[in-house]
């Protein structure tokens, strides 16, 4: 993974000394892999903001050998034997001193944990909360992040075309949404990035429906929102199609509607703008043809590790702009209870010159059997 060499850790350090953090702790997952690569369910980093950093990486003895293969040799590596809040003191100290400042994520620490934290350091460590300081690298992914998620929209791409050619009128949600999956587990995923959703006629005004044991009928809106997960990564896509040539004039008056305002909120997605101005192109087109009161979600979000992380669009983004190297979703929707709903999202990389959608499978309305 990119950032092996520690490069990452390196520009977290001077973000770090911007905040007059001596030293910060990284306990999630996530963010531990981002920063070491290491896979595993129990690793902690301790990332020295010192220009000579010494940055510290430590797991329990079932990932000795995993840890010596992942983690760069810009972390010293330790092996904790007993509980690893009392081995991270012990290192922090070690190599730190007795006193100094602590950041952490006051975000995913407990209570419980926070206490016993200030607790084994004493009163020379100060607790300094710093919710986001990985997040906002995340943000903004390097070549071998989009180069992942590319790959796992093209697999996601491949795997509903082959799902979508085998048939799904008369088949049930659930076994639609479960073929899907594992198709995309054959073409090479780790897995669904989340939970796909296969939602038919009304079942499709819920923007998360459960995929039912209920059977798709013919002349019906189908919402297919699903993504892989591939080497570490996530793809995110939704495409609404028709199941027969007799769908309602409304339901093909509201997919005309939905995918313009998609497209005007793509083309609107570059560096610069924040995530409230583009949710904005988008809403205001559904809110001119009078149903802004049926697209209750944010436009879009960021795409990486997770699913769903920085940055987003939508009326309570920040103000921050949009930068090259930020890949969001683009999904505007509008759901008419008891039924249909129609949503349509695509996957957008920022890139210097303007954009690069990554999902190519056709937004114009298609009939499938």
């Amino acid at each position: 993974m990119a950032g092996g060499d520690g490069e990452r850790a390196q520009r977290l350090a001077g973000d770090l000394r911007e905040r007059e953090i001596d030293v910060l702790l990284v306990a999630t997952p996530v963010n531990v892999r981002y920063l070491t690569g290491f896979t595993g369910t129990n690793g902690l980093a301790l990332i020295d903001a010192g220009k000579a950093a010494a940055h510290r990486f430590l797991t329990d003895f079932r990932y000795t050998t995993q840890s010596a293969a992942q983690v760069p040799d810009a972390f010293d590596r330790e092996i904790v034997a007993g509980e690893m809040l009392e081995g991270l003191v012990e290192t922090l100290t070690a190599s730190s001193g007795e006193k100094g400042r602590l950041g952490f994520d006051d975000a995913s620490l407990t209570v419980k944990q926070h206490a016993r934290l200030a607790e084994l350091l004493g009163e020379g460590w100060e607790l300094v909360p710093c919710a986001g300081a990985v997040e906002g690298l995340r943000a903004v992914k390097d070549a071998e992040e989009i180069d992942r998620i590319r790959a796992a929209s093209r697999l996601a791409d491949e795997a509903l075309r082959e799902t979508l050619e085998a048939g799904v009128v008369g088949r049930s949600e659930r076994d639609v949404a479960i073929e899907l999956e594992l198709r995309m587990r054959r073409f090479g995923a780790e897995g669904a990035s989340f939970p796909s959703i296969v939602a038919a006629g009304a079942h499709g005004a819920l923007p998360h429906a459960e995929p039912r044991a209920r059977e798709i009928r013919k002349d019906a809106l189908l919402t297919i929102d699903w993504g892989a997960l591939h080497e570490g990564y996530c793809s995110d896509c939704t495409r609404t199609y028709a199941t027969g040539e007799g769908i309602s004039a409304r339901a093909r008056e509201v997919y005309e509607l939905v995918l313009e305002a998609q497209k005007q909120a793509l083309a609107a997605v570059r560096a610069g703008p924040n995530g409230k101005e583009v949710d904005a192109v988008a809403r205001d087109v559904i809110e001119a043809a009078g149903e802004g009161d049926h697209f209750g979600h944010g436009l879009g979000h960021g795409v990486g590790l997770e699913v769903h992380e920085g940055p987003r669009l939508s009326r309570l983004a920040s103000e921050d702009p949009l930068l090259v190297g930020n890949v969001v979703t683009v999904e505007p929707g509008v759901y008419l209870p008891g039924r249909l709903g129609v949503r349509i999202e695509d996957l957008v990389v920022v890139t210097a010159d303007g954009q690069e959608v990554l999902t190519r499978l056709s937004k114009e309305l298609t009939v499938v059997a």
